[in-house]
């Protein structure tokens, strides 16, 4: 970072920091008690610091010119996350202005970083770019299209869909830092962590729905 202005070293520092932190609260959210003090208390810390890592990553692209596709990745583990919050805060797929408003801004933003990605500069490979825009687009659309369901139904529901969204929030964080630390593995290092991300996705939702039955 010896070229990197003051301000810019420490926007790095505090996104890293932030990074590393948010990685180790959420495995403290995994693997504590699910629906307990540990669980609640690390899971907002760990909303706090992803939050904190995306301003960081607007930071460094918009005022310091940093590579935009990590802002893409961490776009992705925000808003996973700030969704799969708001479902265990309401139990409902009754639509909020909130939840809508904030998944119309990220849609933008990941339409907007998509359409200039050439211009930003690809130094990941193409397919993990547009693969990890993808899901966030698959999210946003599901978020929407969860408002059809019935309410009733969505009951039975909501639990796997917080589960899920917030071990991808994990998962793609954890992408993010692995892929940047460990270039020389692209692109395993890149991908295994979401490959990771979904078998424990899955394994956790079969286990809850085990156990729930």
């Amino acid at each position: 970072m010896g070229d990197y202005t003051f301000l810019h070293q420490l926007n790095i520092v505090i996104h890293v920091t932030s990074g590393t932190a948010a990685l180790l609260l959420g495995l403290v959210a995994l693997l504590s008690k699910k629906g307990g003090r540990v669980h609640q208390k690390s899971g907002l810390i760990f909303l706090f610091l992803i939050a904190l890592v995306i301003l960081t990553a607007l930071v460094g692209v918009f005022a310091f010119g940093a590579n935009g596709f990590l802002l893409a990745l961490t776009m992705l583990s925000g808003y996973q996350a700030f969704s799969g919050y708001r479902v265990v805060k309401s139990k409902s797929n009754k639509p909020k202005t909130l939840d809508i408003l904030v998944a119309l801004l990220t849609l933008s933003s990941g339409l907007y970083f998509l359409y200039y990605f050439d211009s930003i500069g690809m130094i990941w490979s193409p397919v993990i770019i547009y693969s990890t825009v993808g899901a966030l687009f698959i999210i946003i659309a599901y978020d929407f299209l969860r408002y059809l369901i019935n309410a009733e139904r969505y009951k039975s529901i909501w639990l796997y869909e917080h589960i899920y969204k917030m071990i991808a929030a994990f998962t793609a964080l954890l992408a993010a830092f692995v892929g940047t630390v460990f270039p020389q593995y692209h692109p395993y290092s890149q991908f295994l962590p979401s490959i990771f991300g979904s078998v424990l996705a899955i394994g956790s939702i079969l286990y809850f729905r085990r156990k729930r039955s």
